[in-house]
């Protein structure tokens, strides 16, 4: 009997492993509530790598606090908990040496826990916020197969890791025709429409080593070929989220006339609230954004979509 794997992968403001994993653990049981099929094998694995830009982010603020002009900067709440841990965990990951050690855990955590998947398995992703951007950038960015990362001695195992990753799925050079299928995405409060700026300002010869499209459509090409059908895609985004963009509209972009390839929908997760007034939205991000980018997780209604849409994977 097939198993449905559904990897959570977490996003910004996530530094203690076991709150993550236990959130994770409360939406993969609201998920197997919502598909209500006995027969159906389901297994959760959580990737966890917010502790890997703790310590730098600390020194950073803590270098902001040694300023003696830090205490006339408005909204220092905003800036250290919301501003420096999104764009510091963008940041680092981009940087080589931790996003190095995001792919190793990767690779041990998560191909680790996929060890025993066989063809039939399928495979559903569930990201949060810039945990999006890492999963893609793993999965998709051309940046891991630079030979100059053999020449690092932090570096100097990474492309066999990326290598090793993708190999595990279906789809994904170097073993396009073998490993488990990805059979849904789900993305919440997620950025990843802005990586199609890469797509549209790359070079159109050389493209861009961050660039997405090219690796994600050759996937959804394969896994169509396989289901004879698109692959399903929700985009959930609570209106008073900064981080969350829509995607119904940029995946023309992203993959240049190969948008038949996904079903994506852009879910809208709360109807908003006496705030929504044109002033009054400019105060939005600072006054409620950090705790709308987080309510995807307790959502009863992203668990009950995702379920929905897991159910009606053959």
């Amino acid at each position: 009997m097939a198993t449905d794997y559904i990897l959570f992968v977490h996003g910004v403001k996530n530094r203690q492993r076991s709150d993550f994993e236990a959130t994770a653990k409360k939406m993969f049981d609201r998920i197997k509530t919502s598909v209500n099929d006995p027969s159906r094998t389901f297994k959760p694995i959580c990737f966890f790598w917010g502790d890997l830009n703790q310590k730098p982010q600390e020194e950073l603020i803590n270098g902001f606090k040694a300023s003696s002009k830090w205490s006339d900067f408005w909204f220092q709440d905003f800036r250290t908990q919301q501003i420096v841990e999104f764009v510091g965990d963008a940041a680092l990951y981009l940087s080589r040496h931790i996003g190095s050690q995001v792919v190793r855990r990767f690779k041990d955590e998560v191909l680790g826990a996929l060890k025993g998947a066989q063809p039939r398995d399928r495979l559903h992703l569930v990201t949060h916020s810039w945990g999006t951007v890492i999963l893609f950038d793993i999965l998709f960015a051309a940046r891991w197969e630079d030979p100059r990362l053999d020449q690092g001695e932090s570096t100097k195992d990474i492309r066999q890791a990326v290598q090793a990753i993708r190999s595990v799925l279906f789809g994904l050079q170097p073993s396009p025709d073998s490993g488990i299928a990805i059979a849904s995405i789900h993305t919440m409060g997620s950025p990843i429409s802005l990586f199609s700026l890469i797509s549209i300002t790359g070079d159109s010869i050389n493209g861009s080593t961050h660039d997405l499209s090219p690796d994600l459509k050759s996937l959804l090409e394969r896994l169509y070929s396989l289901k004879k059908k698109p692959i399903p895609w929700r985009n959930f985004a609570h209106p008073g989220d900064p981080i969350a963009y829509p995607l119904e509209g940029v995946m023309p972009l992203l993959l240049r006339g190969s948008e038949e390839l996904v079903d994506i929908q852009d879910v809208i997760t709360d109807k908003g609230n006496a705030f929504n007034k044109p002033f009054q939205q400019r105060m939005i991000p600072l006054l409620w954004g950090g705790d709308a980018h987080g309510s995807y997780w307790t959502s009863d209604l992203v668990s009950q979509m995702i379920g929905d849409v897991i159910r009606s994977t053959p």
